[in-house]
Order: C-alpha cells, then structure tokens, then sequence
C-alpha cells in the first residue's frame, strides 16, 4: 500500500479514537442522612450492610403460600410486564444496531449481461458479459458521533431494564394489595356471619319478649332493622370481593370468568420492613434509575450535537473485474482495484448546528432537574409510608382495645334487656357500636398490611441496579 494512504488510514484510526462532548458524571441529588419518620424503636432500625430488604420475593414476608404462588403468575402473565420485556429487547437491539455503525461495511455485487443482435438484424452472434465487485465503506468515527450515539443506546436500554423492574413492582404490588383486600373482605364476612347469627338471636328474645307482653312491637322493629342491615351490608361486602377478585385475574393475565379464588383465613401479618439509609434508593427505585440514565442519554446527545461541527471522512475500496467468462472474472488481467476517501465539512447552516446544540444543552438541564425531582419524590414516598406505618401501628392498639369494650358493653346491655332493665334502643346502639368496632379493627389491620406493601414499593422493593455503582 502507498506511503500516503497508510499514513491516511492510521490517523484515521487515531482520530477515531477521540469524542467530543462532556464526560459523564452522575448529577448530585438531595440527599439527607436518614429518614426523618423512621422511628429507632419496634423493629425499625436502619438496615445494615447485607441485611437490607430482600432481593426480590418480597411478597413471601406476608407468609401466604396463595399470594406466593398468584406473584409467579403475574410475572409471566401480566400484559404489562409482557409489554416492559419486549421494550427491553427491543432496546438491546437498537444498541446492537448502533454498535455495527462503527464497523465497515462489505457489498458484493454481480452481474451478467447477454447481448446479440435483433432477428435478421446482423451477422455476428450474441456475447456474454460477467461483472463482479467486493466493495468496503467505512465512516470512521473521529469525532465520537457514532460512539455517543452507542452510548445513549445503552443508557436508553438500561432506563428500559429499570422500566421493567418499576412494571413488576407495580404489578406485583398491586396484586398484593388486592389479594390482602380480598382476604380482609373475607374475614369480615365471617364476622358479618357470625353478627347476623347473634342478631338473628336477639330478634327471636325480642319477639319472645313481645309475644309475651313484656316488650313493644318496637323492640321487635329494631331488631329487624338491625338484622336487615347486616344482611346488606354483607351483600355490599361480596360485591368489593367480587371486584378484588377481578382485579386479581386481570393482573395474571386470566378472563375474570375463569378465575376464582375460594374463601380462606386471613392472617393480618404485618412484615419488619428494614428502610436503610435514603442513598440506598438511588440503587433500590427503579423509577430513580430510569430517571439518571436519561440523563446520560442527555449527555451523549450533547455529544452527538458537538460532533455535527468537524468533517466527516469516508473510505472505500472496492476490488472487482469484467470478463466474458465467469472463469475469467478473478484473473489478474481482468480485475480493477479502487481506493478512495471523501471529506464533508458544512459551511453554512444558517445557525442549525448551534440550534441543536442548545436544543442537546437544555434536554441535559431539563434531564437533570427531572432526576432531581423524582429523586425528592421518591424521599417524600418513603417518609409518607414511614409516618402511616408508625400511626397505623399506634392505631391497631386502640381500635383493638376499643373493640374488646364494645363487645363487653354490648353483652351487658343485652343482659340487662333480657331482665328488662334498659330499653332495646340501648341495645341497638351497642350492637352497632361493637359491630362497627370489629370492623374498624379489620379494616385498621388491612390498612397496615397495604401500608407494609407501599413502603415496600417506595423503597423499591428490593430492586438493585448493579451498573449504577
């Protein structure tokens, strides 16, 4: 090869080395020591190194072999995740697309040609004539375009990876939520069961009662009422199920009508969630990963901006030959060799260049700023679900004890009306008093397992991203 074009090739291949635009370095968020709701008391101390929150089947804590096995189903049926995982290949291939542009490229082309002269139109006969080029065409990337360009592929394809985590903990999440609400739905049906059975009871002593001179028709109306009101709130209660229950199916990716869940205890555990220290959610929330990897994708395309200000070079080669014989086609004689190199530098744009890269320049503010806020965000989350966690605990105590009085107060009330010593009235206001009291505590114990889910999520359940250390 000429002295010339291998002193061309390797500087070529020296540039190509070099990229313009910023290195990057992650953006500083806000950030604090600890969380400021986090008491240091019942379980909830900072999490130390090597026994944070379990990496992935978080939902196992609640010690439900239902729920375990409805979570399998949803991360291989959920349409969700589905659509999250093909978004996830479908990024893998752009960065595979955006790698082959730094490599040449080869073509192969033939041809075959015969030729003669129109019927009668000549005395000599048809010829043949056989054609064939292997060409090569490479665009070396001296000032990091195309390197850039691979970079946001691959960050683009890493915020798709956290995507996906962030659509399985939603899913997951949800079907948790739904499921405890389903087992807290039957529970308190079985609660409603067993009130409409003492109501039925209390109907059958007033009426005896009324049969027998001593009470008023009253007494008997109240208690029908009473009793017709459980009955229908015990209605309203299989609706909330039946949708809990449909919810449930659509998560798993099954029609509602060909799914069921039978009735079953419900066992209101509330899990130790171990909370860390808030830097660990920069690798635990996916949502903030998505978010720090758009601004790398920022990044590189202020990179790819900068780049549209130097030339572009190309090189080609081709090698090829002409013959009337496919046999002669690679015989030296017949074959033709071309090297060649091509310099583009714009000149004039009217200012597109320095538009793009201002446009580049406030994407990466606009970037950064979006990380910083979901980074707030995600702080705010997790004291949110940290303040209602600690309340709600505080508050089971409460309700529980406020349950016990009311069923005391209702057992003695009816005593007391069966030796007709209070009015049924009395009796009625109690009955509602300690049916309502039960209910609260249902509803109040739900309420710490759903809040045990959302902090869960809020930390991120678990999910670590390795290439953000």
């Amino acid at each position: 090869m000429p002295p010339r074009r291998s002193l061309l090739l390797a500087c070529a291949a020296l540039l190509a080395g070099c990229a313009v635009g910023p290195r990057y370095e992650r953006p500083e968020a806000p950030m604090a020591s600890a969380f400021k709701e986090a008491p240091a008391a019942d379980g909830w101390v900072p999490a130390q190194p090597g026994d944070a929150l379990d990496r992935g089947d978080w939902w196992t804590r609640f010690g439900d072999p239902e729920l375990d096995a409805l979570a399998a189903r949803v991360q291989v049926s959920n349409q969700n995740i589905a659509a999250a995982v093909a978004n996830y290949a479908q990024a893998q291939a752009l960065v595979r697309e955006q790698q082959a542009a730094l490599s040449p490229t080869l073509s192969l082309e033939g041809s075959a040609r015969r030729s003669g002269p129109v019927r009668g139109g000549g005395s000599t006969g048809s010829s043949r004539a056989y054609g064939a080029t292997v060409a090569a065409d490479w665009a070396p990337d001296l000032w990091g375009r195309l390197a850039r360009s691979v970079d946001s592929a691959q960050a683009s394809a890493q915020a798709t990876a956290a995507d996906l985590a962030s659509a399985r903990l939603s899913a997951i999440g949800a079907l948790a939520a739904n499921y405890l609400a389903l087992r807290e739905a039957d529970a308190e049906t079985v609660l409603l069961d067993e009130t409409i059975a003492g109501y039925e009871r209390a109907l059958t002593i007033t009426r005896n009662r009324y049969d027998a001179g001593i009470a008023a028709q009253t007494d008997v109306l109240q208690a029908q009422t009473q009793l017709l009101t459980a009955q229908a709130e015990r209605v309203a209660l299989r609706r909330s199920r039946a949708t809990y229950e449909h919810a449930i199916a659509v998560l798993v990716g099954v029609v509602p009508a060909q799914f069921a869940i039978q009735p079953a205890g419900w066992r209101p555990v509330v899990p130790a969630v171990p909370t860390g220290v808030p830097s660990l959610l920069l690798q635990r929330r996916p949502d903030i990963a998505a978010a720090e990897r758009s601004v790398a994708i920022a990044n590189a395309q202020i990179g790819i901006a900068r780049a549209a200000y130097y030339p572009s070079i190309g090189l080609s080669a081709s090698i090829g030959g002409n013959a009337s014989r496919v046999g002669d086609l690679f015989s030296a004689s017949s074959l033709l060799w071309a090297l060649g190199v091509s310099v583009a530098q714009t000149v004039f744009d009217a200012g597109a260049r320095d538009a793009g890269m201002d446009a580049a320049m406030a994407g990466h503010t606009a970037s950064v700023a979006r990380y910083r806020q979901t980074v707030l965000s995600a702080f705010q989350d997790v004291e949110d679900q940290l303040s209602a966690t600690a309340a709600l605990a505080e508050q089971e105590g409460l309700r529980r004890d406020a349950s016990q009085a009311a069923d005391r107060t209702e057992q003695q009330l009816l005593n007391r009306y069966r030796a007709g010593q209070v009015s049924y009235s009395e009796v009625v206001n109690a009955q509602a008093s300690a049916l309502s009291a039960r209910r609260n505590l249902a509803q109040l114990q739900l309420a710490r397992q759903t809040a045990a889910v959302s902090l869960i999520q809020a930390l991120g359940g678990g999910w670590e991203a390795d290439w953000l250390r």
